[in-house]
């Protein structure tokens, strides 16, 4: 039987008016933003509206603002269509929209945990100090040796497995800018630094995992209603007593999207809806597998082209 996923997006997908439109036009949307309102004790629904775009960009910001937004249009799509899906996946933050839309995590506590993890990860290493970088066009075993080579006692790995010829590289700037050169070198022109304030997703984040651990362990973890196919792991994962573990390492270990992605449709997935601000995830998918449909909700139009 073919099988549907719901995809939460991650950071970068922000922009300011995202989430009004679903706001304005349904209830349910209107009570999730007063709701994380409430939660983190300052008007979020106003910086997702409206900007300013500068304090939008701040991680401690972007991070609850896009869970917001992903779980107003899951709450819209749950009321206007009833669609129920077989898995759950987000991309590095997402996965917590992930979890909420499982069941495990309440919505209020996990707007003040990635609010938490924002923070931490900003203050993880000093601004300027690390970088990351988008490498095109180049098969992983051959982007590692790269990163070997570049390492010369600093940290530079693979931090993103997005798509098939799409991997991003985290670190030690100094480091990352030697990769770029030794991938230009070999013949990889398409390497560039990527607009980010600190290395996600590398070793370096090691520290503000740590400081998540604490954050999780005050929350409650419910049962899943539905598997959760997890960055670390890259397999559905629907046992709750390991969320705690997978969400820390996943703050300084890699996003295994393109795996994710493979590993749902082996399992019949024919279908995935981005829920959530912009389309990033869906082109993503698209490059992984040119079969399966591709639709997104972030608006009305969204919602309504909405296929059960």
């Amino acid at each position: 039987m073919a099988k549907r996923a719901f995809l939460f997006p991650g950071q970068g997908s922000q922009y300011a008016g995202m989430g009004k439109e679903l706001a304005s036009n349904f209830k349910i949307a209107a009570e999730t933003f007063a709701e994380a309102d409430e939660a983190l004790g300052f008007k979020l629904s106003e910086l997702c509206f409206a900007g300013p775009e500068d304090d939008l960009k701040l991680t401690m910001n972007t991070q609850p603002a896009i869970l917001a937004v992903s779980v107003a249009a899951l709450r819209v799509v749950n009321v206007e269509s009833g669609i129920v899906p077989d898995y759950l996946a987000g991309h590095s933050l997402g996965e917590f929209s992930a979890l909420v839309a499982s069941g495990a995590l309440q919505f209020s506590d996990a707007l003040r945990t990635v609010r938490a993890r924002g923070k931490f990860m900003q203050e993880a290493v000093p601004v300027g100090l690390g970088a990351m970088a988008a490498i095109l066009s180049v098969e992983a075993d051959i982007l590692v040796e790269i990163c070997r080579e570049a390492e010369q006692g600093e940290v530079v790995a693979p931090a993103n497995f997005n798509s098939p010829g799409q991997i991003v590289i985290a670190g030690h700037a100094t480091a990352v800018n030697r990769a770029i050169e030794i991938a230009k070198a070999r013949g990889f022109r398409k390497a560039m630094l990527l607009p980010v304030s600190a290395p996600f997703h590398s070793a370096l984040m090691v520290p503000a995992g740590e400081r998540l651990r604490e954050v999780l362990e005050s929350i409650q973890i419910s049962e899943m209603k539905f598997p959760v196919v997890t960055n670390v792991e890259a397999v559905p994962n629907q046992d709750c007593t390991r969320i705690r573990e997978l969400l820390v390492t996943q703050v300084s270990a890699p996003v295994r999207w393109d795996e994710s992605v493979r590993r749902m449709v082996q399992d019949g997935v024919v279908s995935f809806t981005e829920i959530g601000s912009g389309k990033v995830l869906s082109g993503l998918v698209k490059r992984i597998d040119k079969e399966v449909h591709c639709s997104n909700v972030e608006d009305v139009q969204g919602v309504r082209s909405l296929q059960v």
